[in-house]
Protein backbone atom coordinates (compact mmCIF):
# COMPACT_ATOMS: atom_id res chain seq x y z
CA UNK A 1 0.00 0.00 0.00
CA UNK A 2 1.43 3.37 -1.02
CA UNK A 3 1.24 6.11 1.57
CA UNK A 4 1.34 9.90 1.60
CA UNK A 5 2.02 10.21 5.35
CA UNK A 6 4.54 12.93 6.27
CA UNK A 7 5.75 14.32 9.58
CA UNK A 8 8.34 17.03 10.30
CA UNK A 9 10.31 17.74 13.45
CA UNK A 10 12.93 20.34 14.34
CA UNK A 11 16.28 19.42 15.83
CA UNK A 12 19.32 21.57 16.60
CA UNK A 13 22.88 20.36 15.91
CA UNK A 14 24.61 20.14 19.28
CA UNK A 15 28.27 21.00 19.83
CA UNK A 16 29.17 17.42 20.73
CA UNK A 17 27.83 16.25 17.35
CA UNK A 18 30.38 18.29 15.40
CA UNK A 19 34.00 17.95 14.42
CA UNK A 20 36.76 20.53 14.88
CA UNK A 21 35.48 22.51 11.88
CA UNK A 22 31.97 22.78 13.35
CA UNK A 23 30.54 20.33 10.78
CA UNK A 24 28.01 17.78 11.96
CA UNK A 25 29.67 14.35 12.00
CA UNK A 26 28.16 12.18 9.25
CA UNK A 27 27.44 9.28 11.63
CA UNK A 28 24.90 11.39 13.52
CA UNK A 29 22.51 11.46 10.59
CA UNK A 30 21.32 7.90 11.24
CA UNK A 31 20.28 9.03 14.73
CA UNK A 32 18.51 12.08 13.30
CA UNK A 33 16.54 9.86 10.92
CA UNK A 34 15.67 7.54 13.80
CA UNK A 35 14.33 10.47 15.85
CA UNK A 36 12.25 11.52 12.84
CA UNK A 37 10.95 7.98 12.39
CA UNK A 38 10.06 7.46 16.05
CA UNK A 39 8.24 10.80 16.24
CA UNK A 40 6.47 10.18 12.92
CA UNK A 41 5.12 6.86 14.20
CA UNK A 42 4.14 8.50 17.49
CA UNK A 43 2.24 11.25 15.65
CA UNK A 44 0.48 8.56 13.62
CA UNK A 45 -0.70 6.97 16.87
CA UNK A 46 1.75 4.06 17.17
CA UNK A 47 4.86 4.02 19.36
CA UNK A 48 7.82 1.68 19.27
CA UNK A 49 7.10 0.92 22.91
CA UNK A 50 3.53 -0.22 22.18
CA UNK A 51 4.74 -2.36 19.27
CA UNK A 52 7.34 -4.04 21.48
CA UNK A 53 4.83 -4.55 24.28
CA UNK A 54 2.64 -6.32 21.69
CA UNK A 55 5.56 -8.61 20.73
CA UNK A 56 6.52 -6.80 17.52
CA UNK A 57 9.99 -5.49 16.68
CA UNK A 58 10.78 -3.16 13.80
CA UNK A 59 14.48 -3.44 12.87
CA UNK A 60 16.11 -1.60 9.98
CA UNK A 61 16.99 -3.90 7.08
CA UNK A 62 18.20 -1.25 4.62
CA UNK A 63 19.63 2.26 5.01
CA UNK A 64 20.94 4.60 2.32
CA UNK A 65 21.86 8.24 2.71
CA UNK A 66 23.02 11.11 0.49
CA UNK A 67 24.81 14.13 1.90
CA UNK A 68 24.10 17.31 -0.05
CA UNK A 69 25.42 20.13 2.15
CA UNK A 70 26.98 20.18 5.61
CA UNK A 71 24.98 20.80 8.76
CA UNK A 72 26.84 23.06 11.14
CA UNK A 73 26.96 23.53 14.89
CA UNK A 74 23.77 25.20 16.18
CA UNK A 75 21.91 24.82 12.86
CA UNK A 76 18.21 24.24 13.36
CA UNK A 77 17.30 21.32 11.13
CA UNK A 78 13.89 20.28 9.82
CA UNK A 79 13.67 16.53 9.46
CA UNK A 80 10.80 15.42 7.23
CA UNK A 81 9.90 11.75 7.52
CA UNK A 82 7.61 10.11 4.98
CA UNK A 83 6.11 6.64 5.08
CA UNK A 84 5.95 5.84 1.39
CA UNK A 85 5.04 2.16 1.22
CA UNK A 86 3.84 -0.76 3.32
CA UNK A 87 4.48 -4.00 1.48
CA UNK A 88 3.87 -7.20 3.45
CA UNK A 89 6.19 -7.11 6.44
CA UNK A 90 8.29 -4.24 5.02
CA UNK A 91 7.79 -0.56 5.79
CA UNK A 92 9.56 1.99 3.58
CA UNK A 93 10.56 5.46 4.81
CA UNK A 94 12.08 8.46 3.04
CA UNK A 95 13.65 11.47 4.76
CA UNK A 96 14.92 14.94 3.98
CA UNK A 97 16.82 17.30 6.21
CA UNK A 98 16.84 21.04 5.51
CA UNK A 99 18.44 23.85 7.47
CA UNK A 100 16.68 27.07 8.50
CA UNK A 101 17.54 28.60 5.09
CA UNK A 102 15.76 25.66 3.40
CA UNK A 103 19.03 24.29 2.03
CA UNK A 104 18.85 20.52 1.50
CA UNK A 105 21.36 18.96 3.88
CA UNK A 106 20.64 15.26 3.45
CA UNK A 107 18.18 12.75 2.05
CA UNK A 108 17.79 9.11 2.98
CA UNK A 109 15.73 5.94 2.71
CA UNK A 110 15.23 3.12 5.16
CA UNK A 111 13.38 -0.15 5.04
CA UNK A 112 12.16 -1.65 8.29
CA UNK A 113 10.69 -5.10 8.79
CA UNK A 114 7.95 -6.11 11.22
CA UNK A 115 9.25 -9.18 13.08
CA UNK A 116 7.99 -11.33 15.92
CA UNK A 117 9.82 -10.59 19.17
CA UNK A 118 9.69 -14.33 19.95
CA UNK A 119 10.85 -15.85 16.66
CA UNK A 120 12.63 -12.82 15.14
CA UNK A 121 11.00 -13.83 11.85
CA UNK A 122 9.07 -11.41 9.58
CA UNK A 123 5.35 -11.07 10.26
CA UNK A 124 2.59 -9.04 8.61
CA UNK A 125 2.18 -5.48 9.85
CA UNK A 126 -0.14 -5.37 12.87
CA UNK A 127 -3.76 -4.63 11.99
CA UNK A 128 -3.73 -1.52 14.22
CA UNK A 129 -0.83 -0.12 12.21
CA UNK A 130 -2.44 -0.98 8.88
CA UNK A 131 -5.62 0.78 10.02
CA UNK A 132 -3.66 3.92 10.98
CA UNK A 133 -1.61 4.11 7.78
CA UNK A 134 -4.65 3.30 5.59
CA UNK A 135 -5.91 6.84 6.30
CA UNK A 136 -2.99 8.06 4.16
CA UNK A 137 -3.34 5.54 1.33
CA UNK A 138 -2.76 7.45 -1.88
CA UNK A 139 -4.99 5.22 -4.02
CA UNK A 140 -2.33 3.53 -6.13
Amino acid sequence: MKSSFNHTIQLRVRYGETDQMGYCYYGNYASYFEVGRVEALRSLGMSYRSLEEDGVMLPVSHFEVDYHSPALYDDELSIKTSIVLLKGARLFFEYTIHNANNVLISSAKTTLVFVSKVTMRPIPAPKEFVDLISKYHDGE
